[in-house]
């Protein structure tokens, strides 16, 4: 590895690969955080420089919150990664995303009880990221605009609420999450968006829509079944976009949180000890 990969996809359910890569380098990395879901898949698209990351594993060997995403994300900052592309399979809460549209979505809503979210755990460096805007929104629209040109049903904005895994939702959940609005439900976003913002990435998502978790009446509750028919039109459509979207990056400028955490740090420079700076080196030191 020679220069910086600035483009990064993360791929969810039923999404193990990236079709278009050229040059095909697979990298095991370790990071302080332990070891990432699986090696990141390195190539080129039309030029470009690309890392892949099967957000599972490759036959998908880790549940969701079992998932380390600090690994996952840190392992494409060592990269030299500055756009992350999410593909994440997705519940609908609401008629309007039928199984099979994908959704960009704008916000998240965390109602995960088991992750820390935030990569500065250790006493000593105490670190708060704004995450006002969790998702990058000049990535989302070339995101929307990339799902557009496949042709397949896209929907702009919408909340998406992150739950724990890797049970489905109780009939009460989901009417309570459809109640309060939210427009999708998933279990990998969180705390995936927070750790690449840490790591002054910008992050957005594909939800592809699979199912109307449990809280439609005149539909079967979700199940792997129906998730995996689903999921199979659904993923090649995602990675059509994927494809559409690295093309779009192109001579993109800088990452638009390049300097995310040059305010958020709040210790005492003079106080943080040697070991956390050296730790926190990739994600800190230009600012120490």
């Amino acid at each position: 590895m020679t220069s910086p990969i600035r483009i990064g996809v993360i791929g969810g359910s039923g999404v193990y690969d990236l079709p278009g890569l050229a040059d095909v380098e697979e990298v095991t990395l370790l990071t302080p955080f332990g070891a990432p879901s699986d090696s990141y898949i390195c190539g080129t698209i039309e030029g470009q420089r690309v890392a892949f990351l099967a957000r599972h594993g490759r036959g998908h060997l880790i549940n969701p919150t079992s998932l380390n995403s600090w690994a996952n994300i840190w392992g494409f900052k060592q990269l030299g990664v500055e756009y992350l592309i999410s593909m994440n399979a997705c519940g609908s809460l609401q008629e309007v995303y039928e199984p099979g549209h994908i959704v960009i979505p704008d916000q998240l809503y965390d109602r995960t009880r088991m992750r820390s979210t935030t990569f500065f755990g250790d006493p000593g460096l105490v670190v708060h990221a704004s995450v006002a805007e969790p998702l990058c929104p000049d990535l989302s629209e070339i995101l929307y605009d990339a799902v557009l040109a496949t042709g397949k049903t896209v929907h702009k904005g919408g909340d998406f609420v992150i739950i724990e895994g890797p049970r489905f939702s109780t009939k009460a959940e989901s009417r309570v999450f459809r109640n309060q609005g939210f427009a999708i439900i998933g279990m990998t976003a969180i705390p995936e968006a927070f750790l690449a913002r840490e790591a002054e990435m910008s992050y957005a998502i594909i939800g592809h829509v699979t199912d109307y978790d449990v809280w439609h009446e005149e539909e079967s509750p979700v199940t792997v079944e129906m998730v995996i028919k689903t999921l199979l039109g659904n993923a090649a459509a995602a990675q059509a976009a994927t494809l559409n979207a690295i093309r779009s990056l192109d001579g993109a400028p800088a990452s638009p949180y390049a300097n995310a955490l040059k305010d958020a740090i709040i210790t005492n420079r003079a106080l943080i000890p040697q070991a956390l700076k050296i730790k926190y080196e990739l994600l800190i030191g230009k600012y120490l």
